[in-house]
């Protein structure tokens, strides 16, 4: 029923900016649990933020923590992720995910890949 795919990736130099965006069909994911993920190459998928209802909070890898922040236009059933001063070791392929139940807390997600809706990736790739 889920027809969810990730886009605004490309070719951005280090230090700059990108916001990625996923948009959901059949399945909406306000009130719940949503998240932003990335696979670079030769490295297991990684949650980079998830955010959930159990416990309203936002959970960012700190990896990517200052940089990164995921916000959500429920209207739209739209997610996003914003990327700031982005770095080469950012270059993967990134997935938005989402979860109808949220009964797990935000690092849950996160750490065990935990959604039930996954998206199409967008490959972003920084230069040095």
């Amino acid at each position: 029923m889920c027809s969810c795919r990730a886009s605004g990736g490309g070719l951005v130099q280090a230090g700059g900016s990108l916001t990625l965006s996923c948009a959901a069909s059949g399945v909406t994911f306000g009130g719940r649990a949503i998240g932003w993920f990335r696979q670079a190459p030769g490295k297991e998928r990684e949650g980079i933020s998830c955010f959930s209802s159990s416990d309203g909070h936002t959970y960012t890898a700190d990896s990517v923590k200052g940089r990164f922040a995921i916000s959500s236009d429920n209207a739209k059933n739209t997610m996003y992720l914003h990327m700031n001063n982005l770095k080469p070791e950012d270059t993967a392929v990134y997935y938005c995910a989402l979860d109808l139940t949220g009964y797990s807390s935000s690092k849950w997600y996160c750490d065990n890949n935990g959604m039930y809706y996954w998206g199409k990736g967008t490959l972003v790739t920084v230069s040095s």
